[in-house]
Protein backbone atom coordinates (compact mmCIF):
# COMPACT_ATOMS: atom_id res chain seq x y z
CA UNK A 1 0.00 0.00 0.00
CA UNK A 2 1.12 3.70 -0.80
CA UNK A 3 1.49 6.23 1.25
CA UNK A 4 1.29 9.92 0.34
CA UNK A 5 4.69 11.07 0.17
CA UNK A 6 5.62 14.18 1.73
CA UNK A 7 3.10 13.78 4.64
CA UNK A 8 4.46 11.48 7.39
CA UNK A 9 7.85 11.31 9.11
CA UNK A 10 8.66 8.21 11.70
CA UNK A 11 9.26 8.97 15.42
CA UNK A 12 12.32 8.80 17.11
CA UNK A 13 11.86 6.19 19.98
CA UNK A 14 14.32 3.35 21.05
CA UNK A 15 16.15 1.94 23.44
CA UNK A 16 17.91 -1.70 23.75
CA UNK A 17 18.66 -2.37 20.05
CA UNK A 18 20.38 -6.18 19.23
CA UNK A 19 22.70 -6.78 16.20
CA UNK A 20 23.50 -2.61 15.99
CA UNK A 21 24.27 0.50 18.25
CA UNK A 22 21.28 2.41 18.71
CA UNK A 23 19.86 3.59 15.81
CA UNK A 24 17.80 6.74 14.59
CA UNK A 25 15.45 7.68 11.23
CA UNK A 26 17.07 10.89 11.38
CA UNK A 27 20.59 9.57 11.40
CA UNK A 28 19.70 6.89 8.81
CA UNK A 29 18.40 9.93 6.41
CA UNK A 30 19.42 9.36 2.48
CA UNK A 31 19.00 5.40 3.29
CA UNK A 32 16.06 3.27 2.17
CA UNK A 33 14.41 1.84 5.60
CA UNK A 34 12.18 -1.16 6.29
CA UNK A 35 10.33 -1.76 9.23
CA UNK A 36 9.19 -4.74 10.67
CA UNK A 37 6.82 -4.81 13.35
CA UNK A 38 6.69 -8.55 14.58
CA UNK A 39 6.69 -10.80 17.31
CA UNK A 40 8.95 -13.90 18.26
CA UNK A 41 5.58 -16.16 18.82
CA UNK A 42 3.00 -15.21 15.87
CA UNK A 43 2.88 -17.33 12.97
CA UNK A 44 2.16 -14.62 10.59
CA UNK A 45 5.45 -12.83 11.77
CA UNK A 46 7.28 -16.03 11.08
CA UNK A 47 6.42 -16.67 7.99
CA UNK A 48 7.45 -13.54 6.86
CA UNK A 49 11.05 -13.79 7.93
CA UNK A 50 13.04 -15.42 5.97
CA UNK A 51 12.23 -12.60 3.61
CA UNK A 52 12.58 -9.90 5.76
CA UNK A 53 16.21 -11.20 6.26
CA UNK A 54 16.94 -12.34 2.30
CA UNK A 55 15.62 -8.02 1.82
CA UNK A 56 18.47 -7.36 4.30
CA UNK A 57 21.24 -9.68 2.57
CA UNK A 58 20.48 -8.55 -0.85
CA UNK A 59 20.24 -4.82 -0.27
CA UNK A 60 22.13 -3.58 2.42
CA UNK A 61 24.92 -2.67 0.20
CA UNK A 62 23.02 -0.92 -1.77
CA UNK A 63 21.29 1.22 0.70
CA UNK A 64 18.48 -0.10 2.24
CA UNK A 65 18.61 -0.57 5.95
CA UNK A 66 16.26 -2.79 7.90
CA UNK A 67 14.64 -2.48 11.32
CA UNK A 68 12.88 -5.25 12.99
CA UNK A 69 10.72 -3.44 16.14
CA UNK A 70 9.65 -6.51 18.28
CA UNK A 71 6.26 -5.77 20.53
CA UNK A 72 5.23 -8.53 22.54
CA UNK A 73 1.69 -10.13 22.16
CA UNK A 74 2.28 -12.28 25.70
CA UNK A 75 4.46 -10.75 28.85
CA UNK A 76 7.12 -13.28 28.91
CA UNK A 77 8.24 -12.14 25.16
CA UNK A 78 8.44 -8.59 27.07
CA UNK A 79 12.00 -9.96 27.80
CA UNK A 80 15.07 -9.01 26.17
CA UNK A 81 16.77 -12.43 27.14
CA UNK A 82 13.97 -14.22 25.02
CA UNK A 83 13.80 -12.07 22.64
CA UNK A 84 17.36 -12.55 21.97
CA UNK A 85 17.06 -16.51 21.62
CA UNK A 86 14.17 -15.66 19.00
CA UNK A 87 16.34 -13.57 17.24
CA UNK A 88 18.89 -16.21 17.23
CA UNK A 89 16.94 -19.27 16.42
CA UNK A 90 15.54 -17.55 13.30
CA UNK A 91 18.87 -16.07 11.90
CA UNK A 92 18.20 -12.87 11.79
CA UNK A 93 21.26 -10.60 11.07
CA UNK A 94 19.99 -6.97 11.02
CA UNK A 95 19.43 -4.32 13.62
CA UNK A 96 16.32 -4.87 15.80
CA UNK A 97 15.00 -3.09 18.47
CA UNK A 98 12.73 -4.07 21.29
CA UNK A 99 10.06 -2.27 21.65
CA UNK A 100 8.44 -4.39 25.17
CA UNK A 101 6.34 -1.28 26.16
CA UNK A 102 4.83 -0.66 22.99
CA UNK A 103 5.78 2.85 22.87
CA UNK A 104 7.33 2.68 18.73
CA UNK A 105 3.92 0.64 17.98
CA UNK A 106 1.49 3.49 19.43
CA UNK A 107 4.01 6.17 17.41
CA UNK A 108 3.39 4.48 14.61
CA UNK A 109 -0.19 4.17 15.17
CA UNK A 110 0.21 0.43 14.02
CA UNK A 111 -2.34 -2.21 14.91
CA UNK A 112 -0.95 -5.84 13.21
CA UNK A 113 1.78 -8.14 13.58
CA UNK A 114 3.71 -7.80 10.96
CA UNK A 115 3.16 -4.97 9.71
CA UNK A 116 5.80 -3.17 7.27
CA UNK A 117 6.71 0.25 7.16
CA UNK A 118 8.98 1.57 3.58
CA UNK A 119 11.12 5.06 5.15
CA UNK A 120 12.19 7.14 1.90
CA UNK A 121 15.60 8.79 1.40
CA UNK A 122 14.61 11.59 2.93
CA UNK A 123 12.97 10.53 5.94
CA UNK A 124 9.12 10.05 4.70
CA UNK A 125 6.61 6.96 4.89
CA UNK A 126 6.05 6.08 1.30
CA UNK A 127 4.75 1.87 1.70
CA UNK A 128 2.74 0.08 4.24
CA UNK A 129 2.12 -3.76 4.36
CA UNK A 130 0.41 -5.28 7.48
CA UNK A 131 0.13 -9.13 7.50
CA UNK A 132 1.53 -11.90 5.03
CA UNK A 133 2.40 -12.20 1.24
CA UNK A 134 2.80 -9.47 -1.05
CA UNK A 135 6.55 -10.41 -0.83
CA UNK A 136 6.85 -9.22 -4.93
CA UNK A 137 5.04 -6.11 -4.05
CA UNK A 138 7.31 -5.03 -1.34
CA UNK A 139 10.58 -5.62 -2.89
CA UNK A 140 9.56 -3.86 -6.31
CA UNK A 141 8.56 -0.59 -3.22
CA UNK A 142 12.28 -1.47 -2.05
CA UNK A 143 13.82 -1.42 -5.34
CA UNK A 144 11.90 1.80 -6.05
CA UNK A 145 13.42 3.85 -3.28
CA UNK A 146 17.03 2.11 -4.27
CA UNK A 147 16.23 3.71 -7.79
CA UNK A 148 15.89 6.93 -5.93
CA UNK A 149 18.95 6.92 -4.02
CA UNK A 150 21.33 6.00 -6.74
CA UNK A 151 19.40 5.84 -10.23
CA UNK A 152 21.87 3.64 -11.87
CA UNK A 153 22.11 1.17 -8.90
CA UNK A 154 22.61 -2.50 -10.33
CA UNK A 155 19.08 -4.51 -8.70
CA UNK A 156 18.73 -8.41 -8.94
CA UNK A 157 15.21 -10.18 -10.12
CA UNK A 158 12.75 -10.26 -7.63
CA UNK A 159 13.40 -13.18 -4.79
CA UNK A 160 12.18 -16.52 -5.99
CA UNK A 161 9.07 -17.92 -3.40
CA UNK A 162 10.55 -19.37 -0.42
CA UNK A 163 7.37 -21.75 -0.01
CA UNK A 164 5.24 -23.44 -2.24
CA UNK A 165 2.40 -21.78 -0.99
CA UNK A 166 3.68 -18.72 -1.48
CA UNK A 167 4.19 -19.44 -5.51
CA UNK A 168 1.72 -18.47 -8.14
CA UNK A 169 -1.68 -20.94 -8.07
CA UNK A 170 -1.61 -21.30 -4.41
CA UNK A 171 -4.71 -20.95 -2.49
CA UNK A 172 -5.50 -19.62 0.92
CA UNK A 173 -8.94 -20.83 2.28
CA UNK A 174 -10.81 -19.23 5.40
CA UNK A 175 -9.36 -20.83 8.57
CA UNK A 176 -10.44 -20.94 12.23
CA UNK A 177 -10.07 -17.36 13.20
CA UNK A 178 -6.70 -17.11 15.62
CA UNK A 179 -7.87 -18.39 19.32
CA UNK A 180 -6.30 -17.43 22.72
CA UNK A 181 -6.75 -19.61 25.80
CA UNK A 182 -6.90 -16.67 28.79
CA UNK A 183 -10.44 -15.34 29.83
CA UNK A 184 -9.16 -12.00 28.50
CA UNK A 185 -9.40 -12.42 24.69
CA UNK A 186 -10.11 -16.39 24.97
CA UNK A 187 -13.22 -18.52 23.84
CA UNK A 188 -13.81 -21.64 25.82
CA UNK A 189 -17.02 -23.74 25.14
CA UNK A 190 -17.34 -25.29 28.61
CA UNK A 191 -20.56 -24.70 30.28
CA UNK A 192 -20.00 -21.76 32.55
CA UNK A 193 -17.12 -20.28 30.93
CA UNK A 194 -13.48 -19.57 32.44
CA UNK A 195 -13.47 -19.52 35.88
CA UNK A 196 -10.98 -16.65 36.11
CA UNK A 197 -8.23 -16.67 38.17
CA UNK A 198 -8.92 -19.75 39.50
CA UNK A 199 -7.86 -23.01 40.00
CA UNK A 200 -10.67 -25.94 39.26
CA UNK A 201 -11.52 -28.82 37.90
CA UNK A 202 -13.08 -28.74 34.15
CA UNK A 203 -15.97 -30.95 32.46
CA UNK A 204 -16.80 -31.57 29.34
CA UNK A 205 -18.08 -34.74 27.93
CA UNK A 206 -19.55 -34.23 24.24
CA UNK A 207 -18.74 -33.11 20.93
CA UNK A 208 -16.70 -29.93 20.04
CA UNK A 209 -18.14 -27.53 17.86
CA UNK A 210 -15.97 -25.31 15.69
CA UNK A 211 -15.17 -21.74 17.41
CA UNK A 212 -14.20 -22.00 20.87
CA UNK A 213 -11.59 -24.24 22.81
CA UNK A 214 -12.85 -26.99 25.09
CA UNK A 215 -11.12 -27.86 28.96
CA UNK A 216 -11.03 -30.74 30.43
CA UNK A 217 -8.81 -31.39 33.94
CA UNK A 218 -7.78 -29.02 36.77
CA UNK A 219 -6.88 -25.67 35.38
CA UNK A 220 -5.52 -22.20 36.51
CA UNK A 221 -7.54 -20.03 34.89
CA UNK A 222 -5.22 -16.55 33.82
CA UNK A 223 -5.90 -13.85 31.51
CA UNK A 224 -2.96 -14.54 29.13
CA UNK A 225 -2.99 -18.20 29.52
CA UNK A 226 -4.72 -21.51 30.79
CA UNK A 227 -2.34 -23.47 32.63
CA UNK A 228 -2.37 -27.12 33.33
CA UNK A 229 -2.55 -28.34 37.18
CA UNK A 230 -3.51 -31.74 37.20
CA UNK A 231 -2.74 -35.38 35.43
CA UNK A 232 -5.24 -35.30 33.95
CA UNK A 233 -5.86 -31.82 31.66
CA UNK A 234 -6.62 -32.09 28.20
CA UNK A 235 -7.79 -29.40 25.42
CA UNK A 236 -10.18 -30.30 22.46
CA UNK A 237 -10.22 -28.20 19.32
CA UNK A 238 -12.33 -28.41 16.64
CA UNK A 239 -10.72 -26.45 13.63
CA UNK A 240 -10.77 -25.68 10.07
CA UNK A 241 -7.18 -25.26 8.88
CA UNK A 242 -4.05 -26.76 7.16
CA UNK A 243 -1.58 -26.53 10.08
CA UNK A 244 -1.97 -25.78 13.91
CA UNK A 245 0.16 -23.92 16.30
CA UNK A 246 -0.03 -23.52 19.94
CA UNK A 247 2.22 -21.36 21.88
CA UNK A 248 3.39 -22.86 25.25
CA UNK A 249 5.19 -22.65 27.98
CA UNK A 250 6.53 -24.56 30.84
CA UNK A 251 7.43 -23.63 34.45
CA UNK A 252 10.97 -22.56 35.06
CA UNK A 253 14.02 -24.80 34.49
CA UNK A 254 11.45 -27.31 33.29
CA UNK A 255 10.47 -29.51 30.29
CA UNK A 256 7.02 -30.47 29.94
CA UNK A 257 5.01 -32.58 26.91
CA UNK A 258 2.32 -31.94 25.11
CA UNK A 259 0.35 -35.31 23.61
CA UNK A 260 -1.02 -34.78 20.40
CA UNK A 261 -4.09 -36.68 19.24
CA UNK A 262 -6.17 -35.59 15.78
CA UNK A 263 -9.44 -36.77 14.92
CA UNK A 264 -8.55 -39.52 17.47
CA UNK A 265 -4.96 -40.77 16.45
CA UNK A 266 -1.67 -39.88 16.91
CA UNK A 267 0.00 -38.11 14.01
CA UNK A 268 1.24 -40.01 11.13
CA UNK A 269 4.95 -39.22 9.90
CA UNK A 270 3.21 -37.05 6.79
CA UNK A 271 1.76 -34.85 9.26
CA UNK A 272 4.69 -34.50 11.92
CA UNK A 273 6.36 -30.85 12.17
CA UNK A 274 9.62 -29.45 13.58
CA UNK A 275 8.97 -29.21 16.86
CA UNK A 276 6.77 -33.14 16.77
CA UNK A 277 8.54 -36.44 17.74
CA UNK A 278 7.23 -39.61 17.93
CA UNK A 279 7.07 -42.29 20.70
CA UNK A 280 5.61 -45.79 21.08
CA UNK A 281 3.64 -45.14 18.55
CA UNK A 282 2.73 -41.71 19.99
CA UNK A 283 2.91 -38.19 19.14
CA UNK A 284 4.61 -35.21 21.42
CA UNK A 285 5.99 -31.72 21.43
CA UNK A 286 8.12 -31.11 23.85
CA UNK A 287 7.81 -27.74 25.67
CA UNK A 288 11.57 -26.48 27.24
CA UNK A 289 10.66 -22.50 26.18
CA UNK A 290 8.35 -19.79 25.95
CA UNK A 291 7.26 -19.54 22.34
CA UNK A 292 5.06 -20.61 19.41
CA UNK A 293 4.79 -24.68 18.82
CA UNK A 294 3.67 -26.13 15.27
CA UNK A 295 1.76 -28.54 16.64
CA UNK A 296 0.58 -30.44 12.76
CA UNK A 297 0.98 -30.12 9.40
CA UNK A 298 -1.91 -31.58 7.35
CA UNK A 299 -0.68 -30.17 4.03
CA UNK A 300 -4.03 -30.14 2.79
CA UNK A 301 -6.96 -27.55 4.17
CA UNK A 302 -9.40 -29.48 6.00
CA UNK A 303 -11.57 -30.30 9.22
CA UNK A 304 -10.08 -31.87 12.20
CA UNK A 305 -10.97 -32.52 15.78
CA UNK A 306 -7.41 -31.85 17.78
CA UNK A 307 -6.80 -33.27 21.76
CA UNK A 308 -3.82 -32.38 23.31
CA UNK A 309 -3.33 -34.13 26.68
CA UNK A 310 -1.16 -31.75 28.82
CA UNK A 311 1.65 -32.62 31.76
CA UNK A 312 1.09 -30.55 35.24
CA UNK A 313 2.99 -27.30 34.54
CA UNK A 314 2.41 -26.03 31.38
CA UNK A 315 0.44 -22.84 30.12
CA UNK A 316 -1.29 -22.28 27.18
CA UNK A 317 -1.39 -19.25 25.61
CA UNK A 318 -2.61 -19.16 21.75
CA UNK A 319 -3.91 -21.30 18.84
CA UNK A 320 -2.79 -20.15 15.54
CA UNK A 321 -3.90 -21.56 12.14
CA UNK A 322 -2.68 -22.05 8.61
CA UNK A 323 -4.32 -22.06 5.46
CA UNK A 324 -2.40 -21.45 2.27
CA UNK A 325 -1.57 -25.01 0.36
CA UNK A 326 0.28 -24.91 -2.96
CA UNK A 327 -1.70 -24.55 -6.29
CA UNK A 328 -1.08 -28.79 -6.96
CA UNK A 329 -2.85 -29.35 -3.68
CA UNK A 330 -5.60 -27.09 -4.20
CA UNK A 331 -6.83 -28.81 -7.83
CA UNK A 332 -5.96 -32.51 -6.36
CA UNK A 333 -8.51 -31.56 -3.22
Amino acid sequence: MKVDRGKVRPPEIGRYWINSHPLSFRQLRGKAILVDFWDYTCVNCVRTLPYVQGWWERYKDKGLVVIGIHTPEFTFARYESNVERGVREFGLTYPIVVDSDFELWKAFANRYWPSKYLIDKEGYLVYAHFGEGHYDETELAIQDALREIDPKVELPALMQPIRAEDKPGAVCYQPTAELYLGYRRGRIGNAGGFKEDLTTEYVFEDDPEEGPFYAVGTWASTAEYLGSEGDDCKVLLKFSAAGVNLVLASKPETIGEVEILQDGNALTVAQKTKDTFFRDGRSFVKVDKARMYSLVDNHDFGTHTLELRLQPGIAAFAFTFTSCVSGERAVRS
